[in-house]
C-alpha cells in the first residue's frame, strides 16, 4: 500500500453550534488580533481535465483534484479546511460548489460538509458550522492545515489540535454574520482573509505532499451508471448524471441540492467526481476524565467498500488506510489502483450500515 501524505487556536464568540438533538460546550475566548485587509482576488482553476503533450510543457495540477493550476505558487501553501452547515436551515449554502474538494459525513442525525481549499479560494462561504471527531482523522493527512469551526465542545478542540491541526473560529472580518438568517445558521467566512489570519498567527504554511489521489482516466471496464442513491441513517442523498454538464448533481430528500451566491444567484450543486466509502459508526467520548458529551464517528481507518463514479460510471472496489497521517488508497476487484479523473471530489462517508445504491 502507498503512503502518500506525511503527516484555533479556540478564537472568540464560539458557538454552540448544534443540529436538533445535539449538546456542545463552548470554549473560552481569547482576543486575537484581526486582520485588516478589504480587498481580495480569487485564485481560479480550470474546470477541464488535464491534457499534456510533453513533460516540458505540462501543467502544474492539483494535489487534491487534479486540475490544472493557472498559478503554481498556489501549490506551495497549507490546506485550508472549513467545516460546514447541512441543516435545512441552512440551506442554500454558499460556496460550496467552489471547494477543491468536499466530503461529506454523519454527525447527530444529519450530514455536514468538511470543505477542503488548497489551490482555490472564496470570498463567501457558508454557513460554517463546529467540529466533530472524524474531523482531525481525515485532516492530519494534510500536513498541518489550518481548520475553521464555529466551535466545538472542549475536550474535540483539544483532539483536533493533537493531531498537528491548527484550529481558528469566529474572527472579524474573515468571518461575518449574514442578515435574513438566524444563528447558527449566519456564519460566513471569507478563505482569504482567513489565509491572511492564519499568517498572522504563524501557523504553518506547507503544503501537502503530492497528489492524494491516483489520477487518471476512468478504467475501460467501468458500468455506465445514471444515478446514485446515498443513505446517510435516513437522510437520502441521490446523485443524477447530467451529460449537457457532465457532473452529478445532488439532491436530498427528493429536493434539489442548491448553491446561492452573494449576488443572490442560485443553482443545483453539481461536481464532475464521486468518491464513496463504506465507513463504520461509533461513538467517541471524551477521555482521562475531561468533561463533555459523546459524539458520534466515522472510522477511518481500516479498510471497506469504495467506488469511483465519473463520466456517467462507476469503478467498485476496497479502500485502505493505515493510518491518519495518509490517505484513502483505493483497490479495483484485482487489486490495482482505482484511478480518480481529474476534477471537482464529493468524497462521501457512507455509513456501511446503510450503504448505497445505483442504477
Amino acid at each position: 500500500m502507498r503512503n502518500t501524505i506525511a503527516r484555533l487556536v479556540a478564537l472568540g464568540l464560539i458557538l454552540a453550534a448544534c443540529s436538533p438533538g445535539e449538546t456542545e460546550a463552548t470554549s473560552t475566548t481569547s482576543t486575537l488580533a484581526s486582520t485588516t485587509s478589504s480587498t481580495t482576488t480569487t485564485p481560479t482553476t480550470t474546470s477541464e481535465p488535464v491534457t499534456t503533450t510533453s513533460e516540458a510543457d505540462e501543467a502544474a495540477t492539483s494535489f487534491i483534484n487534479g486540475l490544472a493550476v493557472e498559478d503554481e505558487t498556489l501549490l506551495d501553501r497549507r490546506v485550508l479546511a472549513v467545516k460546514m452547515d447541512n441543516h435545512y436551515r441552512a440551506r442554500p449554502q454558499s460556496g460550496v460548489d467552489q471547494a477543491d474538494m468536499v466530503i461529506e459525513l454523519m454527525v447527530e442525525g444529519v450530514t455536514r460538509f468538511l470543505t477542503i481549499w488548497h489551490q482555490s479560494d472564496v470570498e463567501y462561504f457558508g454557513p460554517m458550522r463546529s467540529g466533530r471527531p472524524t474531523d482531525p482523522t481525515l485532516l492530519a493527512a494534510l500536513n498541518e492545515p489550518t481548520f475553521a469551526i464555529s466551535g466545538a465542545q472542549n475536550w474535540v478542540q483539544s483532539l483536533i489540535r493533537s493531531k498537528d491541526i491548527y484550529l481558528t473560529g469566529e474572527v472579524s472580518p474573515a468571518t461575518f454574520r449574514i442578515s435574513g438568517r438566524f444563528a447558527p445558521h449566519n456564519l460566513y467566512v471569507n478563505t482569504v482573509l482567513l489565509r491572511e489570519y492564519a499568517d498572522s498567527r504563524d501557523y504553518p504554511d506547507i503544503p501537502p505532499e503530492g497528489p492524494i489521489w491516483e489520477f487518471g482516466p476512468m478504467s475501460s471496464s467501468a458500468e455506465q451508471v445514471e444515478a446514485v442513491r446515498i443513505n446517510f441513517s435516513g437522510n437520502i442523498v441521490n446523485w443524477e448524471w447530467d451529460p449537457d454538464s457532465q457532473t452529478w448533481l445532488r439532491s436530498v430528500n427528493a429536493n434539489p441540492s442548491n448553491w446561492r451566491n452573494e449576488d443572490e444567484e442560485t443553482g443545483q450543486i453539481g461536481l464532475p467526481v464521486l468518491v464513496a466509502v463504506y465507513v463504520d459508526q461509533y461513538t467517541v467520548s471524551p477521555s482521562g476524565g475531561a468533561s463533555g458529551s459523546s459524539l458520534p464517528s466515522s472510522r477511518t481507518i481500516g479498510s471497506g467498500k469504495a467506488f469511483v463514479f465519473a463520466d456517467g460510471k462507476v469503478v467498485e472496489g476496497t479502500w485502505e488506510r493505515e493510518s491518519e497521517t495518509e490517505w484513502f488508497t483505493l483497490l479495483d476487484q484485482d487489486g490495482e489502483i482505482i484511478a480518480v479523473p481529474p476534477g471537482k471530489v464529493w468524497l462521501s462517508l457512507v455509513p456501511s450500515h446503510s450503504g448505497l445504491s445505483f442504477e
